[in-house]
C-alpha cells in the first residue's frame, strides 16, 4: 500500500486515535473526564451531583477500583476523583497527577455532598450526563458513544457547546467502513515505519511495564502469577499470562498507564502484550515485531467496529482474536492462515459475555488469548472452522459482520439482563 493511497493514511490515523494512553479502566475515567469539565465549567466546586448513565456504564464502572483514589469504586467515586482532582485537559489521563491531600478530599467531598446516581436509557450504549450544582447555579457535560465525545456543555441555561447526535455513529472519528482483513496486511507489511513508530513504540513501553507490574501477584486475582506458577514458562503460557497480569493490575487500582485499544485498556494489554512476547521468544527484528502490531492492532478494531465499544460481547474475544493474527504473522503465516486464525479464534470464545470490569476480566484475557493462538496452530493442522460451523461464515469478513450483529443486536437483551442482576446486587 502505497503513502499517497488515502487507506494508507486513514490506517496511520485510526492508529493515532485508538492507541491512546489512559490511567485506570476508560469507563470510569470518561466518567471523571466529564466530572471534571463539569466542574469546571461551574466555575466553582459544587455541593451537589446528578449523574445520569447508561446501564453499560453502570455494568463497567460498578465493580473496578478508581485509580489514585486510595481503593475508592464506583460510579460516586469516579465522578468525585474528577470533581475534585480531575485536569480536563488531559482527556483519559484526567487523574493521573493526584496529591496526597486530593485524596483525602474525595473522602471529605463524597460524605458531605450529595451524588445522585441515575440509570437511563436514551437508545445509546455509551451514554453519561453529569451535572454539577451549586446553589441555583449548574453545568452539565454529556459524552456519548465513545471515552472523550463530549457533545453537550451547557451552563445555567446557555448551552455553550452542542453536537448532534446521529445514533451510535463516532462523530469526529477516522472512517472504518472501508476495513478489511487483506487491507489491514498489506498496510502492517509495506507501511513506512516512522509513520507508526511513536505509536507502537508507546503501546510496547507502557503495556509492558503494568504486565510486570501485574505480575507481582499483589493485584487483584493474581491470574497471571497463577498461570505462571502453575502451567510453567512455555511460549504460550507467557503469552497468556503477560496479558491478565496487566489487566489484574489496571482492574484493582494500579496507577500507571496503558495504551487502549478501541477505548478499551484491557483490549489494549490483549491484543499487543502476547504479541511482544512471541516477538521475544522469536528474537524478529524490532520492525517485525512493530508490523506484528500494527497488524494484531487493527484486526482487533476492525472487529470492535463491527460491534461498538460497549456491548454483552465480551471484547477480549475481539483483542484475542487480534493478538492470534499479529502471532500467526510473526510465525510466518499468510493472509490465508491469519484470516483463518481469526475465524477460529472468535468462533471458538464468541459466546463469552462482558459483566462489567473487575478482577475476572484477566481469566477472560487469558482465554480469549488462547483461543487466538489456538486458531492459528488448527490453521496449521488443516481443521479450520468452517461455514457450517454456528456464526462461521462464507469468508472471514462475513463471520466478522456476523459475530458484530450477534453483539450488536442480538446480545441487546442479555446485556440489560447483566445489567439488572448487577443493579440488584
Amino acid at each position: 500500500m502505497k503513502r499517497e493511497d488515502i487507506r494508507y493514511s486513514s490506517y496511520v490515523q485510526i492508529l493515532r486515535e485508538e492507541l491512546v494512553p489512559a490511567m485506570g479502566c476508560t469507563e470510569p475515567i470518561a466518567l471523571a473526564y466529564g466530572a471534571a469539565k463539569a466542574r469546571e465549567v461551574l466555575g466553582t466546586m459544587p455541593d451537589r451531583v446528578v449523574i445520569g448513565a447508561s446501564g453499560s456504564i453502570i455494568k463497567n464502572v460498578k465493580s473496578v477500583i478508581v485509580p489514585n483514589t486510595n481503593g475508592l469504586k464506583g460510579i460516586p467515586a469516579a465522578a468525585t476523583a474528577g470533581i475534585v482532582a480531575g485536569k480536563s485537559e488531559k482527556k483519559l489521563e484526567v487523574i493521573a497527577e493526584v496529591t496526597p491531600e486530593e485524596i483525602a478530599g474525595m473522602r471529605t467531598f463524597m460524605d458531605i455532598v450529595p451524588i445522585e446516581v441515575h440509570h437511563f436509557h436514551n437508545g445509546l450504549t455509551f451514554d453519561i450526563i453529569v451535572t454539577v450544582y451549586k446553589g441555583e447555579s449548574y453545568a452539565k457535560v454529556r459524552i456519548v458513544n465513545f471515552h472523550t465525545n463530549i457533545v453537550h456543555i451547557e451552563k445555567d441555561g446557555e448551552i455553550l457547546h452542542k453536537i448532534e447526535v446521529e445514533g451510535e455513529s463516532e462523530e469526529g472519528l477516522t472512517d472504518r467502513s472501508f476495513m478489511n482483513l487483506a487491507d489491514i496486511l498489506d498496510f502492517a507489511e509495506t507501511v513506512a515505519i516512522e509513520d507508526i513508530e511513536p505509536t507502537i513504540a508507546r503501546q510496547i513501553e507502557y503495556n509492558t511495564a503494568i504486565s510486570k507490574e501485574g505480575m507481582t501477584g499483589k493485584w487483584g486475582s493474581a491470574v497471571g502469577k497463577i498461570l505462571m506458577d502453575t502451567y510453567g514458562d512455555s511460549i504460550m503460557n507467557r503469552a497468556k499470562a503477560v496479558a491478565a497480569a496487566g489487566s489484574d493490575a489496571r482492574m484493582n487500582g494500579c496507577e500507571m498507564p496503558v495504551i487502549i485499544n478501541s477505548g478499551s485498556g484491557n483490549q489494549g494489554m490483549t491484543t499487543s502484550l502476547p504479541v511482544i512476547e512471541y516477538a521475544k521468544e522469536l528474537g524478529v527484528t524490532k520492525e517485525k515485531m512493530f508490523r506484528a502490531l500494527v497488524l494484531a492492532n487493527l484486526v482487533t478494531i476492525h472487529q470492535k467496529t463491527t460491534i461498538g465499544r460497549l456491548s454483552a460481547f465480551c471484547g477480549a474475544v475481539s483483542a484475542g482474536a487480534g493478538a492470534g493474527a499479529g502471532i500467526a504473522y510473526l510465525l510466518g503465516a499468510d493472509l490465508d492462515g491469519i484470516s483463518h486464525t481469526v475465524v477460529n479464534a472468535i468462533a471458538t470464545t464468541g459466546g463469552m459475555v462482558c459483566d462489567g470490569a473487575k478482577s475476572s476480566c484477566a481469566t477472560k484475557i487469558a482465554t480469549a488469548v488462547e483461543a487466538g493462538i489456538l486458531g492459528y496452530h488448527m490453521h496449521l493442522a488443516g481443521k479450520d472452522l468452517q461455514p457450517d460451523d454456528g456464526i462461521v461464515g462464507e469468508t472471514p469478513e462475513k463471520t466478522i459482520a456476523n459475530v458484530g450483529r450477534m453483539a450488536k443486536f442480538g446480545m441487546k437483551e442479555t446485556n440489560e439482563e447483566i445489567i439488572k442482576i448487577m443493579i440488584g446486587k
